[in-house]
């Protein structure tokens, strides 16, 4: 038998009026009783390998039960991803004029490929993950999987919180396109420079960079009239800008609307590659997987969204009232905000005699 200090369970049983609160009315009791397990366990462990979560469970049972507790979650057990989503954005402390952000993220499992289209909703360098889709397939999604995302998200909160949709180069395409301006969705969605572009009004067609090739470094540039994309009538903004390699190169957007406003925005493109990477090697280290099953992977990815915008909050709290993140030479912080804050929430759930400075359990209910 596992022994198991009682003080850990006292802690963890903090979290579980949380999730009878998130999810009593959609879940049996068993089930719910097994999230506050596992949302300590990522936290503490901070990968999804179930044997090392099973391990960390601090239950009195062995770590062999714990596993095959887990893997009947996950194999059998059909979890709602959209009671995950409201919960999740129950949680934002922003709810209005919101910037979502979508894009992908994917990598391999021996010859198994993991392809995931996700929508954000961007918040001070981070986007919190909230819908997303397991792809059948490897890479690029298509107009219908991009729509489906977005459908989902209006079925789920409306499109009147919706600001407004930015997305890279991967993310083109008349129909989709259409399918936005027929929705009259605000976006700002980045082309390639090489793209043909018509002018209405003569139908002569240009290149895109030709447009914007007389920009300087750091320089930008607008129109207010209208063009043709692909078919499909749309406003232009570009800049030049240094990429990776710090070579400078053209950045061309399409929007429905208010191109003066373009690349102010755009930039929060960036905030869902933050998410992405905590989920990963700064955070959950999500690759950790062994899963094969599609289902299983999305129930595995909603358990780590969950933990990733407790932590995040957690460690803005922290950060904002308590003891700032020290600042390195080259002006970034030493470490992550969902990093800072997994680390205080794996010291309150690992050490008993610890006396926190604020409530993080907080941070997980909707109250």
């Amino acid at each position: 038998m596992k022994t198991t200090n009682s003080k850990y369970l006292v802690k963890v049983n903090q979290i579980l009026p949380i999730m009878q609160e998130h999810f009593g009315q959609s879940m049996n009791l068993a089930r719910i009783k097994l999230m506050p397990l596992l949302l300590h366990a990522l936290c503490v462990v901070q990968t999804v390998s179930l044997h090392k979560l099973a391990d960390a469970m601090p239950t009195a049972v062995d770590k062999d039960s714990n596993l095959r507790r887990l893997q009947r979650f996950f194999a059998k057990y059909v979890l709602d991803l959209d009671i995950i989503a409201r919960m999740i954005f129950s949680l934002l402390p922003v709810k209005t004029g919101l910037v979502l952000s979508m894009d992908r993220t994917n990598w391999k499992f021996g010859e198994f490929n993991i392809n995931i289209l996700m929508l954000g909703i961007t918040y001070k360098g981070i986007a919190f993950p909230l819908i997303f889709s397991l792809l059948p397939k490897r890479g690029n999604s298509n107009w219908n999987e991009r729509r489906k995302i977005m459908e989902r998200f209006i079925r789920l909160f409306g499109a009147e919180c919706i600001d407004c949709l930015v997305a890279d180069r991967e993310f083109i395409g008349k129909e989709w396109t259409g399918w936005l301006n027929s929705r009259r969705i605000r976006y700002y969605i980045r082309i390639r420079q090489n793209f043909w572009i018509v002018k209405p009004s003569t139908g002569e067609r240009i290149r895109a960079w030709w447009l914007f090739n007389d920009l300087k470094v750091g320089q930008e540039k607008f129109f207010h009239k209208l063009f043709l994309h692909k078919g499909e009538y749309v406003y232009l903004a570009g800049s030049l800008i240094k990429n990776s390699d710090g070579v400078p190169e053209l950045q061309i957007l399409i929007c429905f609307n208010r191109p003066e406003g373009a690349i102010l925005t755009y930039k929060k493109r960036w905030e869902i590659e933050t998410a992405f990477r905590a989920m990963k090697s700064s955070g959950f280290n999500i690759e950790d997987t062994h899963m094969r099953d599609m289902e299983r992977i999305a129930r595995l990815v909603a358990m780590v969204c969950m933990a990733l915008v407790w932590a995040y909050l957690v460690g803005e709290h922290k950060d904002i009232n308590i003891k700032p993140i020290r600042i390195l030479r080259h002006g970034r912080k030493a470490k992550s905000l969902v990093k800072y804050g997994l680390e205080e929430i794996a010291t309150i759930l690992l050490r008993p005699a610890y006396t926190p400075k604020f409530d993080v359990f907080k941070f997980l209910s909707c109250n």
